[in-house]
């Protein structure tokens, strides 16, 4: 049997990914910090958003006054709620936060996942629960019970892919920050919430019919909306890291080609937005959401079809067999409306790599 122990992880949670700058950032942070923090407020803007004076890089795109408000809402009693589109990197922000703040971003609910509050909260060893009863050692704690316990940020994705009874077993956590244990006697019978707990939940708008959020849960946790990145270059700039840091997670020795990133991104801000970058509407997709994220990915891929079919280049021929499969979903229309786009806006712009995505899509893809 092969030995397997060389491998290494596809994907390093933040806190690990990011060791040196966040060690860095909490040996020379001078600002106060929040009871059970390990970086001050600033600290963690400065992680998240970046700061060249401190050491640290960017990470994430947005105003600053939003993370900021993010930062404060946790540093209080009321959670934070992040929503907005598929793909605005909401989940990203979250994980950011929680290693800049407890070291620790691996406290996750799934909310589509989880389907009693025994797996939210706590459940039991059966074997030790029939041997001697009910007692600590046969508790095992859920991640609400672990980040309780330990003064840690706990992350809920897609809150609102819960059921109601869920919602309920949350909003009495976040009122009483305790969780009594009937099971139990004694100084277990509660356990009460330790300095650092706090809760970040995303979710998606497209979930907003899914299970309905109690207007009593929206009132203890403060709401910021994450939107698409505005400003073309700051996406390119994005997609450019983000692919470039998938790439060699993935063992793959290319660079991503900047031309073929700008187009890229160009494509997808227009169909996004339904109006050229000089002002002309276009067509916008049905089935695609054409986040940065999904950018990212199609950058990643073309890098990774480079490196083992093309010697390492990434060509602008390739370009169109990576979009289409970000494009074109599960709407036929959705094939009419971006021909349409080629047609009458890729087509006219000049340059090698725009004559080349043009030409090869009509070749391939024009019916």
């Amino acid at each position: 049997m092969a030995n397997n122990n060389s491998k290494q992880a596809q994907r390093l949670p933040a806190e690990q990914y990011y060791a040196e700058e966040l060690a860095a950032l909490r040996k020379s942070d001078p600002y106060p910090k929040p009871p059970g923090w390990l970086l001050s407020p600033r600290g963690v803007e400065a992680f998240v958003l970046g700061d060249s004076a401190q050491g640290s890089s960017p990470k994430f795109v947005a105003p600053s006054e939003i993370v900021t408000r993010v930062i404060i809402s946790l540093a209080t009693q009321r959670g934070a709620m992040l929503v907005g589109e598929p793909g605005t990197a909401k989940s990203w922000l979250s994980e950011l936060i929680c290693a800049a703040i407890s070291d620790n971003s691996t406290l996750i609910i799934q909310g589509g996942a989880v389907e009693t509050v025994q797996q939210l909260l706590y459940s039991w060893n059966k074997a030790i629960v029939d041997q001697r009863g009910p007692c600590i050692e046969a508790l095992i704690p859920g991640p609400l019970y672990r980040g309780m316990a330990s003064g840690t940020l706990v992350r809920y994705e897609e809150i609102a892919r819960s059921s109601p009874a869920l919602q309920d077993a949350l909003l009495s956590i976040l009122s009483e920050r305790s969780i009594p244990i009937p099971e139990l006697s004694g100084e277990h019978a509660t356990l009460y919430a330790q300095e650092g707990f706090n809760l970040v939940a995303t979710s998606n708008t497209s979930d907003a019919g899914v299970n309905e959020m109690s207007s009593a849960l929206k009132r203890r946790m403060n709401f910021e909306t994450i939107r698409p990145i505005g400003a073309v270059e700051d996406e390119i700039a994005v997609v450019l890291r983000e692919s470039e840091k998938l790439l060699n997670a993935s063992g793959v020795d290319v660079k991503p080609n900047p031309e073929i990133v700008e187009a890229l991104v160009h494509i997808f801000h227009e169909l996004r937005n339904g109006q050229t970058l000089d002002g002309r509407s276009t067509d916008r997709l049905a089935s695609a959401v054409l986040s940065t994220a999904e950018a990212v990915a199609v950058a990643h891929a073309m890098g990774v079809y480079a490196f083992y079919y093309r010697d390492g280049e990434m060509l602008a021929e390739e370009f169109s067999d990576s979009l289409i499969g970000a494009t074109i979903k599960d709407n036929p229309g959705d094939l009419k409306r971006i021909n349409h786009y080629f047609e009458t806006e890729v087509a006219q712009r000049t340059g090698a790599v725009w004559e080349t995505i043009s030409r090869r899509w009509h070749q391939s893809f024009r019916y």
